[in-house]
């Protein structure tokens, strides 16, 4: 185990979208491009397809707790919920370890 490694935490949040998703992808940018530039931001990975699963890494609860309050943020959950998704799902979950396997060509790449 690597001594080195420090817990963080994940949000996952996972969702099915209405019919109508005009302006989706331009929020979901913006939204991604704003939390790398808060405070205990680590990464995000994210899938879109009919069922979407977006999983963003952060270091303390206190920092989730601040993204989900942001001012922006906030706005793009209204929008969500009126606009965007039939239904979502938000985990937040402790991540105590971790490892990967990637070939030398594979085309991955980590945020």
């Amino acid at each position: 185990m690597n001594k080195d490694f420090e817990p963080y935490y994940a949000v996952i949040f996972t969702s099915t979208h209405a019919k109508t998703i005009e302006g989706y992808s331009e929020m979901a940018d913006k939204m991604e491009a704003l939390a790398k530039q808060q405070d205990g931001y680590l990464g995000i990975d994210s899938a879109r397809n009919d069922v979407g699963i977006t999983v963003s890494y952060w270091k303390s609860l206190d920092a989730i707790k601040n993204w989900k309050q942001q001012s922006e943020h906030l706005q793009a959950q209204l929008k969500g919920k009126t606009e965007w998704y039939n239904w979502y799902n938000v985990k937040i979950c402790k991540v105590e370890r971790e490892y990967e396997f990637k070939t030398s060509s594979s085309s991955i790449s980590k945020t």
